[in-house]
């Protein structure tokens, strides 16, 4: 994967430990082998992206399977639509759950290179360190770093960004999966807060300059008993400040059911 100076958008080499462009700017490697390519003045705040006990809770809970089959599935759809790609990217990765697990699935079948962003350098830093043999930068999904044209896969799960971004570094014939809340998504958790709980919009399935391949929900109902996967699953939804510490105390004692419901698309780029 090429990436590009985030200050002037030049191609960046690496040097020992640190990449640079023809401009004389500068990033270095972090101990942990990722690199920070968001520099400070396109911050919107000190620490963007999730914090340390949002990441934390995530990790957990991910590590403990209660996802899997949503990867499960991404993974069978980049078989199924790009078997062949060898430069991978994970928009908006986090701790790398997902890019680890396509990875392992796709390189199975033919050598191939994962390089995973987000705007969480706690995330980022994290998932560099667990799998070191991807590569990981903080960035921001609406000015990726990353070269034209270059990327044959890309996945975006619940990560937001900026079309004409996922335009232009798409390769010809590159494919985007791309995941977020279906309806029904978390609608038990959501009705213990609100009235009238809202449904998660349908998708339009629309992203322009994509061809749309490939549609599907993925529904199933999560039940958790253990009151530390019950916390850590809370503290990651949107909805974590929404509970009192009563209310989740309770939901710990008492167990969590609630649905899952994810919408999945598959696109190729059109040009």
């Amino acid at each position: 994967m090429h990436y590009l100076c985030p200050l002037c958008a030049a191609p960046l080499a690496l040097t020992e430990r640190t990449w640079g462009c023809s401009q004389q700017h500068k990033f270095d490697v972090a101990k942990e082998g990722y690199v920070n390519l968001l520099p400070v003045q396109k911050k919107n705040s000190k620490d963007p992206g999730d914090n340390k006990q949002m990441m934390f809770a995530r990790r957990e809970f991910l590590t403990a399977g209660y996802y899997q089959g949503l990867s499960d599935r991404v993974n069978e759809l980049a078989l199924k639509f790009a078997p062949e790609a060898k430069q991978i990217l994970d928009i908006g990765c986090g701790e790398g759950y997902y890019s680890q697990r396509l990875f392992d699935v796709l390189n199975q079948h033919h050598q191939c290179e994962l390089q995973g962003i987000d705007i969480s350098k706690s995330a980022i830093k994290y998932a560099a360190k667990r799998y070191p043999h991807l590569q990981f930068c903080v960035a921001s999904a609406y000015e990726m770093p990353i070269a034209a044209q270059s990327v044959d896969l890309a996945i975006r799960i619940y990560a937001p960004s900026k079309i004409e971004e996922l335009h232009r570094i798409m390769a010809n014939g590159g494919v985007l999966i791309t995941v977020s809340p279906g309806p029904l998504h978390h609608l038990a958790l959501k009705k213990q807060i609100y009235a009238e709980p809202r449904l998660h919009a349908e998708s339009t399935t629309h992203i322009l300059g994509f061809e749309c391949l490939h549609q599907e929900r993925l529904q199933s109902q999560l039940k958790l008993i253990h009151r530390e996967h019950i916390a850590h699953f809370l503290e990651m939804t949107p909805y974590a400040w929404k509970f009192t510490d009563v209310q989740k105390q309770l939901l710990a004692s008492q167990g969590l059911n609630c649905e899952l419901d994810f919408q999945i698309e598959v696109h190729r780029i059109s040009r």
